[in-house]
């Protein structure tokens, strides 16, 4: 399981014009599932994902994860993450997980970030997406699980 974080001043998305989900500062996170991901992978990246520091310390150093600062939360299910691009000029998507199983662990993923942390926002799984945001810094970590 992958997610690509980024440090953003605000953040949101939107469906067919309309805008689904929202954040302003903190962390937006573009979520890809593999075809080996299972339950444990979605407990390991998010706690990962609560805990990295990448938030300035009164020093200036990133010394802060999103639960001490206290930012918001974006969940962005991606699939093009899980592409292989080792090859040629075209990418294979052989190590995406099926569907069924990427929308479960991207669903249960939601439903685990919102009942540990209050200010959780996500896209819609499968559906075509406009996600914008101001990364701050820019600040931009690939995290694996």
């Amino acid at each position: 399981m992958i997610a690509l974080l980024q440090r953003v001043t605000y953040a949101h998305v939107e469906v067919a014009g309309e805008r689904v989900a929202q954040i302003g500062p903190g962390l937006l996170a573009l979520i890809g599932i593999e075809r080996a991901d299972t339950s444990a992978h979605v407990a390991r990246l998010l706690e990962r994902m609560l805990s990295y520091r990448l938030f300035a310390d009164d020093a200036g150093r990133m010394n802060r994860s999103l639960r001490e600062c206290g930012g918001g939360l974006l969940l962005v299910p991606q699939f093009t993450l899980a592409a292989d691009t080792d090859q040629g000029t075209r990418a294979g998507f052989s190590r995406a997980a099926a569907p069924e199983l990427a929308r479960s662990l991207f669903e249960q993923l939601t439903v685990e970030a919102r009942s540990v942390y209050p200010a959780v926002s996500a896209g819609v799984f499968g559906a075509h997406m406009a996600v914008s945001l101001l990364n701050d810094g820019p600040v931009t970590f690939w995290l694996e699980a």
